[in-house]
């Protein structure tokens, strides 16, 4: 039974998605509730609700982990197979999808059920509620994959929906654009992936989760198939180089910001790795990599994110920065941290995301140096937030609190006790960075909740974001997109203090070594003094911002960075040194590669084709003699011929 509810998990949405994509376009004008649009809400709904009603009975019934496989294809001996592989860990992870996507599907309802006028819905609201039940199959599928082939299908599938999602709302020219620089870039990092898979599955022989996880690989085997995952991880979980397109897929619709950025897409990388830690914990080497990548990726997101005005940008920056420090705690040893991290960070992301949709769709605007003062018209919106936002800080009790503990945790025993299978240093690069982090996140998250929900109002832009004009006065969202947005509040609240509770750990701690489990519950447990310094530079980042903001409150408390913020504003440069380096060289090596198809190899077939056509002219010209000139020059050639015949017949 648990295997046939762990195979029913990702076709429940799978169909809803694939019956969804059947439907017309919803009816434009005054008929706003069309019988497609409401069809493609009921599908949409029931899809995710299913998920999420078979995810928690998963998570109620899974005890030891329980597979599941049947042969589908036989490469030259080399099998896949079809099946799922559960435990505890996969169980919660799926429910945090499920129940994301559900409040996705809902909210989207409100969100974009408007289009520029109050009377006229989006007319294609049903292939995006389908192509959301399609995105959370996929993401289901990687979840419970017992073969590396299901998990690569997932992954690719997952990169798709991406690619449609953002790409929704075409009459926003930056929208395509940014879908294909998310799906390229993804793809870079998908390469390797497949050929780490690959490598895997040929060394094992077999591409059965359990098998590769079993099989005694040779270490440069091994290395080098980590180190080819982790540029897939890279990519999907937006790890220095590959993060850049990130921040650009913000020109999507905000409920799927809030689908890729919180449980689903991005946190697909950080879930493969912990799914085959145990072969990262022989690689060593591949987690240094994946220290340096981590610290950097953490800082990096977090700086950039004090620099922007967008709304949406500094959130996703956030998610870059948090996503560094879920896979510091796998460079450090600790998967459970990782795990423990990426399910609160679900939780407030969400909650954050969607309660920056109210704002947006209230004010008309993502920027915030247009905003300000909305506390008093959108109050559930600014508890909301500020709520989401303390959890992303990692005040205590909330969510982010406790997770984010347990990873500066384990980077600390790491550093100081040489703890994990990682190298010291490594320990120590993920520890610092992650102390510095919290810094910049109360700084930044301070910032925003006082640049967008206190002082005075300042002016929204006449042009409306996402297609939603701004009303006469803000104010708190609707019911279909308050409620969704409370309810995540409290797993944002309260999910850290789940994991003292013996029920979510015994899930949580599933994949994990009892060393590793009796570690991590340790570090929780007995944070004592270590708690001092977290929470001393928590202080001090949020206490720099209100002082900022308390010298001048129409000033923005980004302009103390001087003449580092245009610098961390564009993310570094990077998406600048990308282009230099890898953008316009391939452009060139592509108008290269036309010009010679076009002038070589086109330019000898054409002219093969000029040059017959000139010779056939030609000789059609001699053929079209006038009938004077014709007969004699047949008689001029009877008389040679019979010249030649006396000649040759005298010799003979």
């Amino acid at each position: 039974m648990t295997g046939l509810l762990g195979a029913l998990l990702p076709a429940v949405p799978l169909v809803a998605g694939l019956v969804g994509l059947l439907l017309p376009p919803a009816t434009r004008g005054p008929a706003a509730q069309s019988g497609a649009r409401r069809a493609a809400i009921g599908l949409g709904v029931a899809g995710a609700a299913g998920a999420l009603l078979i995810a928690v009975v998963l998570l109620l019934r899974v005890g030891p982990p329980v597979e599941t496989s049947t042969g589908w294809i036989d490469l030259g001996g080399l099998r896949v197979t079809l099946g799922v592989r559960l435990d505890g860990a996969a169980a919660l992870v799926a429910v945090a999808v499920a129940a994301v996507a559900l409040a996705v599907q809902v909210y989207s309802v409100g969100y974009l059920g408007r289009g520029p006028h109050d009377d006229e819905p989006d007319h294609r609201y049903p292939p995006y509620a389908a192509q959301i039940s399609l995105f959370t199959a996929a993401m289901l599928l990687v979840v419970v994959a017992g073969d590396l082939i299901m998990l690569l299908v997932g992954w690719e599938v997952m990169g798709l929906c991406s690619y449609l999602l953002i790409a929704h709302d075409r009459r926003l020219p930056e929208a395509p654009a940014a879908a294909m620089k998310a799906f390229l870039v993804t793809r870079v990092g998908d390469v390797g992936f497949l050929l780490g898979i690959a490598l895997l599955g040929v060394s094992a022989g077999s591409f059965r989760i359990a098998d590769v996880l079993a099989h005694d690989h040779a270490t440069g085997t091994l290395t080098a198939a980590c180190l080819l995952l982790l540029a897939g991880v890279a990519g999907k979980s937006a790890q220095f180089p590959l993060h850049t397109w990130l921040p650009d897929a913000m020109a999507g619709p905000t409920p799927i910001s809030a689908l890729i950025h919180a449980a689903t897409m991005v946190a697909a990388g950080v879930y493969a790795v912990t799914r085959l830690y145990p072969l990262f914990a022989r690689a060593p080497a591949a987690l240094a990599v994946l220290g340096v990548m981590a610290a950097v990726t953490l800082l990096l997101g977090a700086f950039a994110a004090t620099a922007q005005d967008d709304l949406k940008r500094v959130l996703a920056w956030s998610t870059v920065s948090q996503l560094g420090y879920m896979t510091g705690a796998l460079a450090v040893g600790s998967p459970t941290a990782a795990l423990f991290h990426l399910l609160s960070h679900a939780a407030f992301k969400a909650l954050l995301f969607l309660a920056a949709g109210a704002v947006i769709h209230a004010v008309g605007t993502a920027l915030m140096s247009r905003m300000g003062g909305l506390r008093a018209t959108m109050p559930v919106t600014f508890w909301c937030t500020a709520l989401g936002l303390g959890a992303l800080a990692g005040v205590p009790p909330l969510s982010g609190f406790w997770s984010k503990e347990g990873v500066l945790a384990a980077a600390e025993a790491a550093a100081l006790d040489s703890a994990g299978p990682a190298p010291t240093w490594v320990g120590w690069l993920v520890w610092l960075a992650g102390l510095l982090g919290v810094a910049v996140t109360a700084w930044y998250a301070t910032r925003l909740l006082l640049r967008a929900f206190l002082g005075a109002p300042r002016t929204a832009l006449t042009q409306p974001h996402d297609a939603h004009p701004a009303p006469a006065r803000p104010h708190d969202p609707p019911p279909l997109m308050r409620w969704p947005v409370l309810l995540l509040a409290v797993p944002a609240a309260l999910l850290g203090l789940a994991a003292f509770l013996p029920p979510f750990t015994d899930r949580l701690f599933a994949p994990a070594s009892e060393a590793e489990l009796t570690g991590f519950g340790d570090d929780l447990a007995h944070l004592g003094p270590a708690l001092l310094l977290p929470l001393a530079l928590l202080a001090a980042g949020a206490g720099l911002a209100w002082a900022g903001w308390r010298r001048d409150r129409a000033a923005d408390p980004a302009r103390s960075l001087g003449p580092l913020r245009p610098v961390f504003a564009a993310g570094f440069r990077l998406d600048a040194v990308q282009h230099a380096l890898v953008v316009r060289p391939v452009v060139a090596l592509a108008r290269l590669a036309r010009a010679g198809d076009e002038v070589v190899v086109d330019g000898a077939v054409e002219g093969t084709g000029r040059g017959a056509r000139r010779l056939g002219g030609a000789l059609a010209g001699l053929h079209r003699a006038a009938l004077p000139r014709a007969v004699v020059g047949v008689l001029a050639g009877a008389l040679l011929l019979g010249l030649a015949a006396v000649l040759i017949g005298g010799t003979v």
